[in-house]
C-alpha cells in the first residue's frame, strides 16, 4: 500500500472504502489540498465543500458549494443573507448542511467580536463600531443595543432593546435604566445598525437619543454616545459632538 495520510474509513453509495487522501474521491480532494498547502490555498468554494463534506447523487460537494456561491451576492456573504429556508432548496444542502453553514457563519461573527472585544474602550467609538460591526452590518433589520460600562470604562454587558425600526415612543427609557442597575453601570452608549449600509442618523435616530439623553441626565447613569454602523463605516454622535458628555475618566 503506498504511504498515505489515514482519515479514517468512509464508504460511498456503493460501499466502496476509502482509507487514504490519495484514495478520496474527487469530491473531497479539497483535504488533499489542504493538507499539502494549508487553508488558505482552498477556493471559497473549495473551503466549503470540507464543511458539506458530501454531495448528492451526481452532484460534487464542490459543485454545491459553487452553487451556494452563484446567488446573492455571489460571495461568502451569502452564508450570512440567504436564509434557512431559503439555503435548503439547493440540491445538495438539507436541513443539517444548512444548519452547519449558518453555525459557521454566527461563528465567524463571534471571533471577529472577540477580537475586537479586547480593544474596546469607551473613550474611542471606532473601537466599539469595530466590535460590533460583523455582528450587525449583514442584519437585514435595524437591532437597538444598549451597551453598559463601568465608572473605568469597562464593558459590563449588551442587550438588544429592539428589532426593526425604533421608534422614540418605543423604546422603554425604563427598561433601559433598570438594566443599568442590575448591571452596576454607571454610563451607556447606544448603538445600532442601518441595514441600507449608510450610517447617517435619521430623525427618529436623534429623538432616540434624545430621549435616552434626558433619562440618563435625571437619573445620573449618561448616555455618552449613539453609534449608528453601516456596512464598513459608522456615525458617532459623541465625536459629532452632537453629545457633549465627558466621563471624568476619559483621555485628555
Amino acid at each position: 500500500m503506498s504511504a498515505g495520510i489515514l482519515l479514517g474509513e468512509k464508504k460511498d453509495s456503493m460501499n466502496q472504502k476509502f482509507t487514504t487522501v490519495k484514495e478520496l474521491p474527487d469530491s473531497e480532494k479539497p483535504y488533499e489540498k489542504f493538507l499539502r498547502s494549508g487553508p488558505g490555498a482552498l477556493s471559497d468554494a473549495e473551503l466549503l465543500a470540507v464543511i458539506i463534506r458530501s454531495g448528492t447523487r451526481g452532484r460534487k460537494s464542490v459543485e454545491v458549494s459553487q452553487e451556494l456561491l452563484s446567488r446573492g451576492s455571489q460571495n461568502l456573504l451569502n452564508l450570512y443573507e440567504i436564509p434557512f429556508e431559503e439555503m435548503q432548496k439547493i440540491c445538495g444542502i438539507g436541513p443539517v448542511k444548512a444548519i452547519q453553514l449558518k453555525c459557521i457563519a454566527e461563528l465567524s461573527k463571534r471571533i471577529a467580536q472577540t477580537r475586537y472585544r479586547r480593544k474596546l474602550t469607551l473613550n474611542h467609538p471606532g473601537s466599539i463600531a469595530a466590535c460590533y460591526m460583523e455582528r450587525l452590518r449583514h442584519e437585514r433589520q435595524e437591532q437597538l443595543m444598549v451597551l453598559f460600562f463601568d465608572a473605568r470604562c469597562r464593558l459590563l454587558a449588551d442587550e438588544v432593546l429592539s428589532v426593526g425600526s425604533a421608534t422614540s415612543t418605543g423604546v422603554s427609557v425604563r427598561e433601559i435604566f433598570l438594566a443599568a442597575l442590575q448591571h452596576n453601570a454607571v454610563q451607556l452608549v447606544l448603538l445600532h445598525n442601518h441595514p441600507s449600509g449608510v450610517p447617517m442618523p435619521s430623525a427618529e435616530d436623534d429623538a432616540v437619543t434624545d430621549k435616552v439623553a434626558g433619562g440618563g441626565r435625571m437619573l445620573g447613569i449618561p448616555l455618552v454616545d449613539h453609534i449608528i454602523l453601516g456596512d464598513h463605516s459608522y456615525y458617532s454622535y459623541t465625536e459629532c459632538k452632537r453629545i457633549l458628555y465627558r466621563g471624568e475618566n476619559d483621555d485628555e
